[in-house]
């Protein structure tokens, strides 16, 4: 299976360097000189480290394949994957496990599917495909995801008021709660503005 090692960001200098959105632990041993990464889409690869290192906690890479700025724009979005062995982790899936399990509430009601995972800065989040066709970003944290079963072929969410398409009605808005009371304020505004 493949497991993504970094997403290539923009260029860095007029060298082909480029920074990564790091998605390993173990960078040192992923991006030693002389690693050869394949990538996705393939066609952009596959690609051989030169020289990596940190700057400001970026990890800024340069490939042999990529010499000057204009080459290292062109790696921009490409990941970089490496095959690896099933996780022997707990809490750790790899996306395409994730994919396609049943999303249900803690009380069983089925609520729709997992279509993927989008990385975000903060923190991930599953991407479902609601019941009712609506797309809806879950953020995956064991708050609102308690349970990952990937052999039962499912996950379960318990999320706040609102979070889900499906409960929208539930959001909190400010609003009065009497339409007489609002439409009053209204005509004391505008009696107010009168006066002056």
């Amino acid at each position: 299976m493949e497991l993504t090692v970094a997403r290539i960001g923009r260029a860095h200098g007029l060298r082909g360097e480029v920074a990564l959105d790091l998605r390993t632990d173990d960078p040192e041993a992923r991006l030693a000189p002389g690693t050869v990464l394949a990538t996705d889409p393939a066609s952009a690869g596959p690609l051989t480290v030169r020289s990596a290192r940190t700057q400001s906690g970026r990890w800024l890479v340069t490939f042999e394949q990529s010499t000057d700025r204009e080459a290292a724009e062109a790696l921009r979005g490409v990941r970089l994957v490496v095959e690896a062995d099933a996780s022997d982790e707990e809490d750790a899936w790899y996306e395409h496990e994730l994919a396609g399990l049943r999303a249900e509430l803690t009380d069983g009601t089925v609520v729709g599917e997992v279509v993927g995972l989008e990385e975000l800065p903060a923190h991930d989040v599953l991407v479902v495909r609601e019941t009712t066709g609506e797309r809806t970003l879950v953020p995956f944290v064991r708050a609102i995801v308690p349970v990952v079963d990937v052999p039962g072929g499912r996950v379960v969410l318990d999320p706040p008021g609102g979070l889900l398409a499906r409960d929208a009605d539930a959001a909190v808005i400010d609003r009065p709660d009497d339409p007489e009371d609002a439409a009053a304020g209204a005509q004391t505004s505008e009696g107010v503005e009168g006066e002056a």
